[in-house]
């Protein structure tokens, strides 16, 4: 299976291959992918010391979250993955409401019932991330059987990693979608590792995304380190499910920089000449160097921008810790339309108890 690829680790890139964007839009991205690194290296800085309690790296795919999501329309829905903050980023989630979260203060939407980076947003049509593997395949392929239903023009579209392809969840979903041809699409981030298993010993096949003819639709195989790549293959797969076309299996190949988690040590697992390797791709500075041969940046503009991201986070963080924690009271909302008498007679007897 050939890899879609527009834009080479050098810069250098196949004219025809091109996707139909305007500069605004390339620039767009390129600002994005910045804040997403920035977003990653200061979120675990701010792990380390203490001040969040747990957060998930995505520094180096930054090209497949940051490309897929520009091929969506605001009406779809994601059934995003915990390493997707540029998704939440490029639908309209404000930076504050990632950073709240990461803290679980008063101004999560939340209220720090979920565990850290585990995003949902109903207001940005991004559904509540589960922590298991691979059962969200299943939610979103049920989501985009009832459009199909229904008849609404939408697409679900559900992210996951290489080892969710491991679970049973991920070949029933595909069955399904491709029985009843629903309006998803499948975005396999394979970024080389389920935690410290290689993708090696996770399949025989060549790649994952052959694995879609088994189901009777399209497996498309893409440079995951390409943003124009992880847009075009996208936006044709979101086309494809709207007109009717069914789903589509994406395989963006990607690699995971950092470790699992904050609590995890990649050093124990895979060798530092295999990361350096990899960081010969990465995918912000192939497409800085897009950018600057097709004129559309400049040496200035990018410190400027780099400048500018860097800004918005400290400001941004500052203003989410001088935010309180969730209120005790918090405990008892959001469960019934209107508080049964015994719920509340419990959270007014805490209150007093507390002096609130």
């Amino acid at each position: 299976m050939e890899m879609l690829q527009v834009v080479r680790a050098d810069g250098e890139y196949d004219a025809k291959l091109e996707p139909n964007l305007r500069d605004e839009d390339l620039k767009k991205m390129y600002r994005y992918m910045l804040l997403v690194r920035r977003f990653n290296e200061r979120m675990l800085l701010l792990q380390r010391q203490g001040r969040i309690g747990f957060f998930i790296e995505s520094t180096g795919e930054e090209a497949a979250q940051v490309g897929s999501a520009f091929a969506l329309a605001r009406s779809d829905w994601v059934y995003e993955s915990y390493r997707d903050p540029g998704v939440c980023l490029v639908r309209g989630v404000p930076l504050k409401t990632l950073v709240d979260q990461l803290m679980a203060n008063a101004d999560d939407p939340n209220k720090g019932r979920q565990m850290g980076v585990h995003w949902g947003y109903r207001e940005w049509n991004l559904v509540s991330i589960s922590s298991p593997v691979g059962c969200r395949l299943s939610q979103a392929v049920g989501t985009a059987y009832a459009a199909k239903f229904k008849k609404d023009n939408i697409v679900c579209v559900t992210s996951f990693g290489d080892g969710a392809t491991s679970q049973g969840e991920f070949h029933s979903a595909m069955n399904f979608a491709g029985v009843f041809k629903v309006p998803v699409v499948f975005l396999c981030k394979n970024n080389q590792y389920a935690i410290s298993l290689p993708v090696r010993r996770q399949t025989a096949s060549a790649n994952i995304a052959m694995k879609a003819e088994a189901y009777g639709f399209e497996g498309v195989l893409v440079d995951g380190n390409d943003v124009l790549a992880s847009y075009k293959a996208m936006k044709a797969a979101v086309d494809k499910a709207r007109s009717g076309g069914g789903p589509t299996l994406i395989e963006a190949v990607t690699y995971r920089m950092g470790g699992h988690s904050s609590s995890d040590d990649p050093s124990k697992y895979r060798s530092t000449e295999e990361t350096e390797l990899w960081k010969t791709r990465d995918p912000i500075t192939r497409f800085r160097r897009y950018l600057m041969k097709k004129g559309l940046l400049t040496e200035s503009e990018d410190r400027r921008t780099l400048e500018e991201v860097e800004n918005e986070l400290v400001s941004t963080i500052k203003e989410s810790e001088k935010v309180p924690p969730p209120t005790l009271y918090s405990m008892f909302t959001d469960v019934y339309a209107e508080m049964p008498w015994h719920i509340k007679e419990e959270a007014d007897e805490l209150m007093g108890e507390k002096g609130q």
